[in-house]
């Protein structure tokens, strides 16, 4: 049975289509009225981006002037007002006129967009077509590169990694096919070869090792041994020790 997007809702039915209705799929409830101005500009973007997430979400509007009871019973005290419900209680909510990109981001928190279930999928084409979505997405454009990089497809990738700026994953990448040009001014295949390997550690010694007399790359050692820790994470004891020698020796 299909489940329709957008769904009027009342005292008499906000029990079996919200609550129990949640337990399955969630509902977000905009609560309106019909003389609220800023009810009437937010509603077309909430019903956007239910019915753009058909039969993953359902979109349940509540006329506050018909329905006061429950209004009071989820202390409404301004509109419009929307409510998430999953398994019968109030995950998220937001109150007032929000942007459409607000809006969105609402509903992503809630359900997997394309992108999100492309990017998890993580094999070339669903990556790919997560970047023709997401252009700037971090989390599909890095594999992707790591993938085309991978496979010597050098220019494809680095075309896609300017479009993600500031991203610790996608500078270590620009950064590193630099040094892996022939003029580099550096030699560091040792320390690349142990991070294709999976030894982050080895990596970043090796790369730390080699700042001293890389004149010329420095910075792109720096970006390559942030991104690595970056990966190992805030609670690496062996990243906090490597981030204090990186500053040490560049500083």
């Amino acid at each position: 049975m299909s489940i329709m997007t957008v769904i009027d809702v009342t005292e008499a039915t906000f029990q079996a289509e919200v609550l129990d209705r949640s337990r399955t799929v969630p509902v977000v409830v905009d609560f309106w009225a019909e003389w609220c101005g800023p009810c009437r500009q937010l509603g077309p973007a909430l019903e956007k981006a239910a019915n753009a997430r058909e039969g993953e979400v359902v979109l349940a509007k509540l006329d506050t002037d018909a329905n006061q009871q429950l209004a009071t019973a989820f202390q409404i005290q301004g509109i419009p007002a929307v409510k998430a419900f999953k398994d019968g209680r109030v995950v998220s909510e937001f109150v007032g006129a929000q942007p459409p990109a607000a809006v969105e981001q609402f509903f992503d928190a809630l359900v997997p967009s394309e992108a999100d279930r492309l990017v998890a999928a993580g094999d070339e084409a669903s990556l790919r077509r997560a970047v023709e979505l997401a252009p700037a997405r971090p989390d599909a454009v890095v594999p992707l590169a790591r993938i085309l990089l991978g496979r010597g497809e050098r220019d494809e990738a680095l075309e896609l990694l300017k479009n993600v700026p500031g991203d610790f994953q996608a500078e270590g990448l620009l950064a590193r096919a630099r040094l892996e040009e022939a003029d580099a001014p550096v030699d560091v295949s040792e320390a690349l070869t142990a991070l294709d390997a999976g030894d982050r550690e080895r990596a970043t010694d090796l790369l730390i090792e080699a700042l001293p007399d890389a004149d010329g790359a420095k910075d792109d050692l720096r970006r390559v041994i942030v991104a690595i820790l970056d990966e190992l994470g805030v609670d690496s004891d062996f990243a906090r020790d490597a981030r204090r020698r990186l500053a040490t020796a560049l500083y």
